[in-house]
């Protein structure tokens, strides 16, 4: 099969797992990895992971399925970063969605679905590791279904919605205690959206690291 993944962007973390997804996967199909749909040149599967262009119907037609994972129970947690909406919820078993790729943002039918499960210590890089590896996993399940698969729609739950995060959502509040805001702590990407407070007319980064079990 000839296979399109589309990523937005290099500097996004998943991006290296990718790369590596296609090396492997290049094995048994034709796979390309690119980061702009002008880069696109049609085929059977289009994969669409952390990508920020809109893709019309009319790119999607150049291709026989198109898919973008989704991490929430859809039709609950559409929208942005869901499972880093979760994680602030308290949530530690959250559902990883493989659907097909609609106009309408994560209405498409189901084809696959995984778990991320959490202990609920994990930092971002722990936690991206556990989802990159599902996300990968769910890549390789919707290749082995391509053939005849029938996707399920979503149930008739009502849908519901999440905003998109913005840098000052990593806003810690410096009179409160480390404990009640480390979920905040954990999903702050170091790199991209550090977590931060103002205090005495100063900003502070904050970057997390674990050096061990409590116990060691």
């Amino acid at each position: 099969m000839k296979v399109s993944v589309l990523c937005s962007s290099a500097s996004h973390p998943v991006y290296p797992h990718l790369e590596n997804w296609v090396k492997r996967s290049g094995a048994a199909h034709d796979v390309e990895l690119v980061q702009k749909k002008a880069e696109l040149s049609g085929g059977d599967v289009l994969m669409l992971i952390s990508c920020h262009e809109i893709i019309s119907a009319k790119d999607r037609q150049r291709y026989r399925t198109s898919l973008v994972i989704h991490a929430s129970d859809l039709p609950e947690g559409r929208g942005w970063s869901p499972h880093i909406w979760q994680i602030l919820e308290g949530k530690n078993d959250i559902v990883v969605s493989m659907i097909e790729a609609e106009d309408q943002v994560d209405t498409g039918a189901i084809w696959a679905q995984q778990h991320l499960v959490l202990e609920g210590h994990e930092l971002c890089d722990e936690i991206n590791e556990k989802l990159f590896a599902i996300e990968l996993a769910l890549m390789d399940e919707a290749l082995a279904k391509v053939e005849g698969h029938m996707p399920m729609p979503q149930d008739g739950r009502t849908p519901s919605y999440y905003r998109r995060r913005m840098p000052g959502d990593s806003r810690l509040d410096p009179n409160r205690p480390i404990a009640d805001q480390f979920d905040l702590l954990r999903v702050a990407d170091p790199a991209r959206f550090p977590a931060f407070f103002e205090l005495r007319g100063h900003r502070y980064v904050v970057r997390l690291e674990k050096v061990g079990a409590a116990d060691e």
